[in-house]
Order: structure tokens, then C-alpha cells, then sequence
């Protein structure tokens, strides 16, 4: 019995399959048929740009001019004119110092003057009386001499001698009385020119501002004790500190790859982080000399402020141009890829199709780089992970800020 039931089980199991095997034939089939899955990418078109490489530097804008104002001579503050803030014009009057032995040594000045021109007056004289008794002498002598020729014997030669003698002493009086006139009149000039140097000293305890500014520092008070500000008097206390910065320096540290770039009288835009603005500058000054421990270049820009909008002491930033191209071919710096040592980009041609070209580049900014040669205006490149297509794939390019 359980052999007739074998090949009956035998025949049931053989056509089932044959009947599942029916079943799933066309859905083989079908999935065979299937159309290729089409990858969507993100493209940029080929355009033209004006590019330009930058570096930008940042520096602290200092004062035009910067002083902390000194006394030229020692004395108590009699009076200040002026405090923190202040504006000044040159020639202003800042304080006024007391010197009361200064006033002193100007009276004694003028005093001596008064005796020296006494002494003046009086050398005049003796020279006029000096002048009068060597007529007198070499009257006489003349004279005598005149006698002596014309009548020989008559004047003893001693006689003659005397008068001859007389008349030399008086001559040697005359001689004399001038010497002391000059040296009377130049005992004047010495009292007048001390008397100039005071007065100039005194001039210097009225302390004036130097130049146009603003009062930045004040240093001292009513009844201070200054000392001169010389050489040697290194402690010397200043009376104010003075800015000027109506025109302010920005003093930027080029780099040396940009040190050959800067040229005076250029025009540089200056930006203020903190007032979220930009101010026109000129490039003024270069040092013409790359420092070697931080190989940059000092380099000034005179950064005009009439309105008083800036404030010495704000952080500046300047973009430095170092390379630009106008109209040049562009495309996103996220197309570009490294291959073989140089750059490619993958295109969608006018098939869909992917392919790769290599490309010459030129300037290259943060977002864009210049195409030498390699690509034309309108063609594709594809800036999203083109390393993951194959040459020849078929594509859907998605133009960016679009559908292609």
C-alpha cells in the first residue's frame, strides 16, 4: 500500500511547483524590464564673474599726534585752563605757572642794563676828555717841533722830548678810552640778551597747546609743583596729554606676500566692526622695509575723521586686494576636485550624460574660482559629491535655485 502512495505524493509535489514556478514568471519578468533609477544632482552654470583675491589685515587705529604736553621751566600751576575732553586749538592756552625768582632775575636784568648803559655814558666822556688832551699835547708838541726846525738852538731837546712823550701818552689815553666805550657797549648787548632769555623763560610759564586736539589726560592741578621737562629731569611731571584725531593713522602690518602691493596716495576702504561701517583711507607712509622676526611691512593709513566718529583706540579691517580679474569664467570652488595633480570638474552634457574635464584655474575666492580653460560659458558642473558618478551615468541636473 505505501508504495502505490509514493509516486501518487511524487505527482501532487511536482505540480505544485510547476504551478508557483507559472506564478512568479512574470514578475521576474517584469522586474527585468525595470528602467534604469536616474540620480538627480545639483549643477551650476558656467558665468562670468569679476573676481578678486583678498587678505584682510587688522589693526588699532592710533592719533594723528600724541603728546604728553611739558613745562619748560619749574614752577607751581597758577592756574588750569582746560580739562579731560576738551577741545583745543594750537596756540591755546593750557595753564599758567607761577615763577617768582624768574621775576626777580628780570628785574635784576633790567637793572643791569640800566648800569651798564650809565657805564656807557660814562666811557663816552672819557673818551671825549681823552680826545681833548691829545689835541692839546700834540698841539703843543707840533709846535715845538715847528720852533726847533726853523730856529736851531732856541728849544732845549729835552723840552722837546717831554712834549714828544706827553703826546704819545695822550694818544695811548684816547686808544684806551675807546677799548673801554666797545667793551661798554658790548657789556649791554650780554645784560640785553640775558635779559631776552629771561623774558623768553618767562614766556614758556604760560604752557600753550602745540596742535589742533582734545585733551585726552589730565595730569595736573591748581598749586601743582612741575618740574622742567629736560634732559635732566626724567621724572618731570606732564601738565596734559594731547590728541589729535581729527586725522587718524591706522598702522596695518602687511604681510610680505602683499608688502610689493602697497603704493602711497592709494585709496583703501576702512571698516569699523563695532559701528558696522567703513570710512575711506589713503595709504600715506611705508617703512619699505619687511621686519624679519614677523615678516611683515609697517604700512600707515591716514584715515580722515572731521565728525569725531572715531575714536583712537577702535579695532580697523582692511581688505587688501592681491589679485583680481575682470569678467572671468567662473565656477563653484565646491565643483573643483584634485586628480592626477591637477583639477577637473564633472559636466552634464547635453545627453544627461556625466563626464570629466580638466580645467586650468586662475584666482580663487572663498565661493568661486576662475576657469582658465577646460569649460564654456553655460556648461553644467556639478557641485554635489561628483566623486560618487561615473563617467558616461546618466544624470537629472538640478540647477541651483531650480529645476533643470
Amino acid at each position: 500500500m505505501k508504495r502505490r502512495l509514493f509516486p501518487l505524493l511524487a505527482a501532487v509535489v511536482a505540480g505544485g511547483c510547476l504551478v508557483g514556478y507559472l506564478a512568479l514568471r512574470p514578475r521576474a519578468v517584469a522586474a527585468s524590464v525595470e528602467p534604469e533609477k536616474v540620480t538627480t544632482v545639483g549643477v551650476a552654470r558656467v558665468s562670468r564673474h569679476d573676481l578678486a583675491k583678498t587678505m584682510t589685515v587688522t589693526a588699532e587705529l592710533i592719533p594723528f599726534q600724541e603728546v604728553e604736553v611739558m613745562a619748560k621751566v619749574a614752577g607751581y600751576v597758577q592756574k588750569m585752563y582746560v580739562d579731560v575732553g576738551d577741545h583745543v586749538t594750537q596756540g591755546q592756552l593750557l595753564a599758567v605757572l607761577e615763577v617768582p625768582e624768574m621775576q626777580d632775575d628780570l628785574v635784576r636784568a633790567a637793572a643791569s642794563i640800566q648800569r651798564n648803559r650809565a657805564e656807557l655814558a660814562k666811557a663816552k666822556d672819557e673818551l671825549r676828555r681823552a680826545e681833548s688832551a691829545n689835541q692839546m699835547t700834540h698841539l703843543a708838541y707840533t709846535r715845538l717841533a715847528e720852533v726847533l726846525k726853523s730856529q736851531p738852538g732856541l728849544v732845549a731837546q729835552q723840552e722837546i722830548d717831554d712834549a714828544q712823550g706827553r703826546d704819545l701818552m695822550a694818544a695811548a689815553q684816547v686808544a684806551a678810552a675807546k677799548s673801554a666805550l666797545v667793551a661798554s657797549q658790548e657789556q649791554i648787548s650780554v645784560s640785553e640778551a640775558e635779559q631776552t632769555k629771561l623774558r623768553t623763560l618767562m614766556s614758556y610759564a604760560r604752557v600753550s597747546a602745540p596742535f589742533t586736539g582734545v585733551v585726552t589726560k589730565r595730569f595736573a592741578d591748581n598749586g601743582s609743583m612741575i618740574q622742567a621737562g629736560t634732559a635732566s629731569h626724567l621724572q618731570a611731571m606732564p601738565i596734559v596729554r594731547l590728541s589729535q584725531n581729527q586725522l587718524l593713522r591706522l598702522v596695518m602690518p602687511v604681510p610680505e606676500s602683499a608688502a610689493g602691493l602697497m603704493r602711497r596716495g592709494a585709496t583703501l576702504d576702512v571698516r569699523i566692526p563695532t559701528l558696522q561701517r567703513a570710512f575711506r583711507g589713503v595709504i600715506a607712509r611705508t617703512s619699505d622695509k619687511v621686519d624679519s622676526a614677523t615678516r611683515t611691512m609697517e604700512t600707515e593709513v591716514d584715515v580722515p575723521n572731521p565728525a569725531g566718529e572715531l575714536i583712537p583706540g577702535m579695532f580697523a579691517e582692511v581688505d587688501l586686494t592681491l589679485a583680481a580679474s575682470k569678467d572671468a569664467l567662473a565656477v563653484p570652488v565646491s565643483a573643483l576636485k584634485e586628480k592626477d595633480g591637477g583639477r577637473t570638474v564633472y559636466v552634464v552634457d547635453s545627453g544627461g550624460k556625466v563626464a570629466i574635464r580638466k580645467v586650468q584655474t586662475g584666482i580663487e575666492t572663498a565661493l568661486l574660482a576662475e576657469v582658465r580653460n577646460g569649460l564654456e560659458p553655460g556648461d553644467m558642473v556639478i557641485t554635489s559629491n561628483p566623486g560618487q558618478l561615473m563617467p558616461g551615468q546618466t544624470v537629472k541636473p538640478k540647477v541651483e535655485g531650480g529645476a533643470e
